[in-house]
């Protein structure tokens, strides 16, 4: 069987932040109706180079479009732009009762998608999954508080600024995890 194709590293940055980093500075020049259709079409763009890449679409990506356009639309269609904010936790919740659902069931999930990244025990990939379903629903609950009480530009920038260094800092946190729980040739 054919090795997949793999996307380079900073393509792959690109593709994900790049749509964000789209939607801030539309946002901050035309507002955020323009912003929003300028997002829908960053985040499809990104999709399709995506695959042109690799032949393929990930879950994640993919998931997050659909709620992107969906959301995205209703925000132009009907001019509301609580539609849009709402995506993020809904996202997040769905990812998060994605992970918990599949550990309720046996399964992680991460596993499945981080299997040629790290090769983990069971006990790691369920002590990672476990941190990320509490990060996700943490995320949600950060989101609503930020876009109802603060301004469309300063959830806009917190977004950027916010929630992409808070996901990195605690993908950087979970190291230790990953390093005691990797699954070593003695061990198998």
């Amino acid at each position: 069987m054919a090795e997949k194709q793999k996307l380079n590293p900073a393509l792959k940055l690109v593709l994900d932040i790049g749509p964000l980093v789209l939607f801030f500075a539309a946002n901050a020049k035309f507002g955020i109706f323009i912003a929003t259709g300028v997002f829908m079409a960053a985040v499809l763009i990104a999709l399709v180079v995506a695959y042109v890449k690799t032949r393929r679409i990930e879950i994640m990506p993919l998931v997050t479009a659909i709620i992107v356009l969906i959301f995205g639309g209703l925000t132009l269609i009907l001019h509301n732009d609580e539609f849009i904010k709402l995506k993020p936790t809904i996202i997040y919740v769905l990812f998060g009762g994605t992970l918990l659902g599949g550990l309720i069931f046996g399964k992680s999930f991460l596993n499945v998608l981080f299997d040629s990244v790290f090769d983990l025990t069971d006990e790691g990939w369920r002590k990672l999954t476990w941190r990320w379903i509490y990060f996700f629903f943490a995320l949600a609950v950060l989101n609503e508080i930020v876009w109802r009480n603060f301004s469309t530009d300063f959830w806009v920038s917190f977004k950027l600024f916010g929630v992409v260094p808070l996901t990195f800092l605690f993908g950087a946190l979970q190291y230790p995890l990953l390093t005691k729980y990797a699954r070593s040739p003695e061990r198998e």
